[in-house]
Formats: structure tokens, sequence, C-alpha cells
């Protein structure tokens, strides 16, 4: 899977703004090119930070038929189907068009804080069935339980699991990962700032939220550290300080869109339960930038 070794970017879904919230195509055309131009390895749709829990499944299928049009085989495209109802996203992979795309990124069960074992079964139930490799997704901030490490080389096992994007911020969990992870098996950093350091230890990149408004940057950053310049990258890393906090603030992916609207390439607007960000937050972002 070297193609998804560097930069892939969780690429957000823009709307337009109140009252409608419609998918904005044409902003997503921009970000597609604007995202490819700036040198990123791959991009990822319909993912968490893409708002796939209000998103419609008429509007995702509209996404991806987008997406895969307009980016036209310049990238990899890796598409997001996680949840906490195994049965329904069993049927997600077989419905869902999936040519053209090289992999399913799957955030492990959220709400129903299953068991290890009960993780286990249903990575080894998705996998079975997946007509493509599978990356695990560990993000306990969100989904309130924890893939250990156990866990994730228990399911690093099966053929059709690649990888893993950690989100846990836990550096010790991700380097017992990285140093007993069968051949082949790809530890993707869920969280930008540590990008550096997990590359350090193995990681095989990154899968980026502030990608998304700086795919350049963050793309050097993480070709740097693959190259062992860890200086040079964790200088432009250090770049990112300031602006990552707010970034979650207001919850993501409210600040990467007030980012956005700041640069002029999408509305900042966000779907219920989330909202925009405050005037206060957008200001804030807005001196930094």
């Amino acid at each position: 899977m070297d193609k998804l070794r560097g930069t892939g970017v969780a690429l957000i879904t823009p709307f337009t703004p109140a009252p409608d919230h419609a998918v904005d195509y044409p902003a997503l055309r921009r970000l597609l090119d604007f995202n490819i131009d700036g040198g990123v390895e791959y991009l990822v749709i319909n993912g968490t930070t893409a708002e796939s829990p209000t998103t419609t499944a008429e509007e995702k299928a509209e996404i991806l038929r987008v997406v895969k049009e307009h980016v036209a085989g310049r990238v990899p495209l890796v598409y997001g189907i996680g949840g906490n109802d195994t049965a329904g996203l069993e049927t997600l992979l077989r419905t869902t068009d999936l040519t053209g795309i090289t992999a399913i990124l799957s955030a492990s069960p959220a709400y129903n804080k299953p068991s290890q074992q009960g993780i286990i079964q249903h990575y080894l139930r998705l996998a079975d069935l997946s007509p493509l490799p599978i990356i695990l997704y560990n993000v306990p901030g969100r989904t309130s339980s924890n893939l250990t490490a156990d866990t994730t080389l228990r399911l690093a096992q099966h053929p059709n699991i690649i990888g893993i994007k950690e989100a846990s911020g836990n550096l010790e969990q991700c380097m017992a990962i990285a140093a007993r992870r069968p051949e082949g098996f790809m530890l993707i950093s869920g969280d930008d700032m540590l990008t550096t350091p997990m590359i350090s230890f193995g990681a095989e990149g990154v899968i980026s939220v502030l990608g998304n408004a700086y795919p350049k940057r963050m793309s050097d950053m993480t070709r740097l550290a693959l190259q062992g310049d860890y200086a040079a990258a964790t200088k432009l890393l250090f770049e990112f300080l300031p602006l990552n906090p707010l970034m979650y603030e207001e919850a993501n992916p409210v600040g990467i869109k007030a980012v956005l609207e700041a640069l002029g390439l999408c509305s900042p607007a966000a779907r219920l339960p989330l909202l925009e960000a405050s005037e206060g937050l957008k200001q804030r972002i807005q001196k930094l930038l």
C-alpha cells in the first residue's frame, strides 16, 4: 500500500450558507483541486471530518460520484464506512459503488462502548466481507472506547486489514503497535501534531485535518519526516502549534471550515448539531492567519 504512504487529507464536505446547508459541489471541486495541486498523496472521502453523520445516503452517493469523476485517478481515494451497527455496515459494503476506491477507513463503534472482543469481532466481520482493504480508525475522544495495542495487533493478522489511523494521542500505545506489527501493516497518524514523532518510530504518514487548508505545507512536513529530516519536519510542525487547538475548540470540522472560509475556499457552514465557528473563534483564527 505504498500509494497510501505520506499525507492523506480527511476532506471536509462544504455546505452552502444558511438556511439551505446543501452540499456545495462547486466548492467541493475547488477543494479537490486545491489539495491535489498541493501535493497530497491521497484523499479520504466521507470520513467523520466530512460530517458523515449528517449527510444523507443520497448525498453520500452523489459526493462519491462527483469526487471520483473530478479526481479522475489523479490521487488514490479512501472512503469512510464506519459506525456502531455492524450489520448496517455490512449492507453498506455490499451496496456502495466502490469502483475506483483504494481502501476503506472504518472508525471503531461509537457510543455502544463494546468490549475489546466485541471490537475485534466487529472488524473481523467487516474485513471478511469487504471487497477492499480496511484501515482501522482509533479515536477514543469521539468513540468513548479505545483499540488497545493488543486489539490492533490481533486485527493486523487479518489479510484484509492493512493499517490503522491512530488518534488516541497515546504515543506509548502507538509505539507498541509499531514494534510488534506484522510486515506491511501501516501505522498512520490521526493527529496532525503527532505526525513527525510517530514517523520517527515507524508511522507511514498522516490522515490530516489541517491538510484541507495547508496541503503543501503538511505534505512537505510529512515527506521531510519520512526522509529522516526530523529537524526540518519539526520546524514546519511547530508552525501549526498556535492554530491546531483552535481546530477542535468548537468541534471538528468547525475550526478547519473557518480557516477555509478565511482562505476563500468555501463557506464555514456546518450542519446541526454543529454550528459554524463563533465570531470570537473566527477572529482568533483570522489573526493567526
